[in-house]
């Protein structure tokens, strides 16, 4: 770490231009003389657990009889001696310091509670995943479940950032009414709940996101005036960073070109996306062709929107815009089909595989695919220095379904992976079998003590601590 002398510059300092206020990353001109970073009082603030839960609906092939036996989510060995080769998870094998694979884990209240909720697993998931209470089963606008685990985080830090927390997904979301099985549609539209009759929406055009990052600050008018000149948002700020430059030394310099280079790229990638859907909804086309409902901004490519959205997520973790994201990688019911997967189902049909192996393997593929998506995202992090550690350090990832087998639309041995150190609170390398039953809102509850949040003595349906 290099320790410079002299005037340094505040965390929160900001390039201001028209419409436009881009943070900073982290520069060794942040720290003040002859301090560590993790000695001073931004470094302490800065250092708090970063937190991204994602999920991925309708379970895994690995929850399942034939699934289990053949490992295809869960490898058979626990501890540090697994192999991920026969698994859905074997693309994080790259990363499997970072790893933590917390195995047959149920979760009840995603489970019918009386016959008319029969049948609605699929409406009511979503809604239990990181709340871990039952939704009531309702149409109207009298709903309940209850408040979700990145929000109970959020209130306890979301103040030190200026934004507290984001909520992304993939799939469309912000449909009224009731969807099915006589449940309000907003409990299949987001994993986030600020309360248990406040759920929060979730941005899944990767436009908006960027200008919620990047866009903010100015009048109205000034940030309309920007979108109209179709101009990047650094050339508002050029002046600032030229000013900037002149007090930072070579490696600060470099890292905040680095920094701004990426920003220019994440909004190249994202004009060029919404030039080729206007030129094809002008031609007749419809926009964009796959997603003909989707907005200007939605990439035709599975793989190219979840990697927007997670280049966005690490920039703004870079940037301590924000230090939680929730990410809905999926939407459940959805029969969207994944080429690249090597699968031609759609995905849930694939996920209704009645038991066949073919099918089970097919199911499992899908899976796998979904899980290749991540290691792009944990390299940038890895690839972030941020003080003494880098991001993937200080960053708690959870990944999982509040669903078991899809095809039997059960709630048992559900898929739940963790990855990234926790600022030391996990060791990563491990896998750890829970003994039969086990609440995964008991995994939650210990995730949340290993946040800071030590006072809470339940969460959900949670019986106690589980030791991760």
């Amino acid at each position: 770490m290099q320790i410079i002398s002299g005037k340094h510059i505040s965390r929160r300092q900001v390039l201001r231009g028209l419409g436009a206020g881009i943070s900073l990353p982290f520069l060794d001109a942040m720290l003040p003389a002859a301090k560590r970073w993790s000695h001073t009082a931004a470094g302490r603030a800065a250092d708090r657990t970063r937190l991204v839960t994602i999920e991925m609906v309708h379970g895994a092939a690995g929850s399942n009889k034939l699934g289990q036996e053949q490992f295809l989510w869960a490898p058979e060995g626990v501890g540090s001696d697994y192999d991920l080769s026969p698994s859905s998870l074997l693309p994080l094998d790259p990363f499997r310091k970072y790893l933590t694979i917390v195995s047959n884990t149920d979760v009840r209240n995603a489970e019918a509670f009386n016959a008319r909720e029969v049948g609605g697993d699929h409406f009511r998931s979503a809604a239990v995943f990181l709340t871990q209470a039952h939704p009531r089963q309702t149409e109207g606008s009298d709903i309940l479940v209850g408040p979700s685990m990145d929000q109970l985080y959020a209130q306890r830090i979301g103040d030190e950032t200026p934004i507290p927390s984001m909520q992304l997904c993939i799939e469309n979301v912000d449909q009224s009414g009731g969807c099915a099985y006589g449940y309000a549609c907003v409990y299949t539209d987001t994993i986030s709940w600020a309360s248990p009759t406040d759920p929060l929406p979730m941005i899944r055009d990767p436009r908006v996101a960027f200008d919620q990052l990047f866009g903010a600050g100015g009048s109205p008018e000034q940030r309309a005036a920007r979108m109209r000149s179709d101009r990047s948002i650094l050339d508002w700020i050029t002046g600032e960073v030229a000013r900037m430059k002149k007090d930072l030394g070579p490696t600060d310099r470099n890292r905040l070109d680095d920094y701004l280079e990426d920003v220019r790229e994440i909004e190249k990638r994202i004009q060029k996306i919404e030039a080729r859907n206007a030129g094809d909804a002008q031609s007749g086309n419809g926009g964009n062709a796959q997603l003909p409902a989707a907005p200007a901004g939605i990439p035709e490519s599975f793989e190219e929107h979840v990697k927007l959205m997670f280049d966005l997520q690490a920039l703004a973790f870079a940037s301590d815009m924000t230090r939680i994201f929730s990410f809905k990688m999926g939407r459940d019911g959805s029969s969207r089909v994944y080429p690249d997967s090597g699968v031609e189902r759609g995905f849930h049909p694939a996920s209704h595989h009645g038991g066949r192996e073919q099918r089970v393997k097919q199911f499992a593929a899908i899976n796998k695919y979904h899980v290749s998506m991540l290691p792009y995202f944990l390299q940038k992090l890895e690839s972030m220095q941020e003080g003494d550690k880098n991001l993937l350090e200080k960053t708690l990832l959870l990944y999982g379904s509040s669903m078991g087998d899809s095809n039997l639309h059960n709630h048992k041995r559900c898929p739940l992976f963790l990855m990234g150190h926790a600022n030391g609170e996990l060791t990563g390398n491990m896998h750890i079998k829970a003994p039969d039953g086990t609440a995964m809102a008991d995994v939650m509850l210990s995730l949340m003590h290993k946040l800071g949040m030590q006072d809470m003595d339940s969460f959900g349906d949670s019986s106690g601590e589980f030791t991760v």
